[in-house]
């Protein structure tokens, strides 16, 4: 498999690349990778890189956008930030990612049993930490059920993979609200902002 090109990425709508994503994912599962020489893809995209598609996700060390979604060198941005979350720094990233670069679709990826998320469930405090968990605790307080604040924690696994889908959710909004470039891309066709959630369980990705 080769990289990808300027012609290869042109001609790929924002559901075509969603499209090749859930082929890689699907890739993944069977554990049947598809057969590519990443040095091959190195020399290929030495000169220029044309991915199709911009992942944000989780910094878990089980949430390698390029293996769960089965892609190469030049294939996709990968931005990662625990809990997933958007601040100026990773909208500028993405802007640059679609605007001039030529994404055709923007996936904020979250996953079951984030750490991040349960830090924001319990009002966990730590350092720098604690501002980051700030992002996700309107996700926490979104989520309302179940309504017993003894099962509103981390040890409920159900609360808190509810959590994580609606703070992907939430944060698909912040990135409209966000960013004015990213919601005319969106209005205008050239890109979707679209959701996921990975099951570090099965490695299943599953779009919402």
């Amino acid at each position: 498999m080769k990289a990808h090109t300027r012609e290869t990425q042109a001609a790929l709508s924002p559901d075509s690349a969603i499209q090749l994503l859930k082929e890689g994912n699907a890739r993944f599962v069977a554990n049947k990778k598809a057969d590519r020489d990443l040095l091959e893809q190195v020399d290929d995209t030495a000169s220029g890189q044309y991915p199709f598609a911009t992942i944000l996700s989780c910094i878990d060390s089980r949430v390698s956008a390029e293996l769960i979604f089965d892609q190469g060198v030049g294939d996709i941005f990968s931005a990662r930030v625990a809990g997933n979350v958007v601040n100026e720094d990773i909208l500028g990233s993405i802007e640059f990612a679609c605007k001039l670069a030529g994404t055709k679709v923007v996936v904020i990826l979250g996953h079951t049993a984030c750490g991040a998320v349960k830090g924001a469930c319990d009002d966990a405090k730590l350092g720098n930490l604690t501002l980051l968990l700030d992002k996700i605790k309107p996700a926490v307080k979104a989520v309302n059920e179940p309504s017993d604040k003894n099962l509103r924690n981390s040890k409920n696994l159900d609360f808190v993979n509810a959590v994580a889908e609606k703070n992907v959710r939430m944060t698909i909004e912040n990135t409209r609200l966000m960013s004015p470039v990213l919601k005319e891309m969106e209005d205008n066709g050239e890109v979707k902002i679209v959701g996921a959630m990975y099951d570090i369980k099965n490695g299943m990705i599953t779009f919402i």
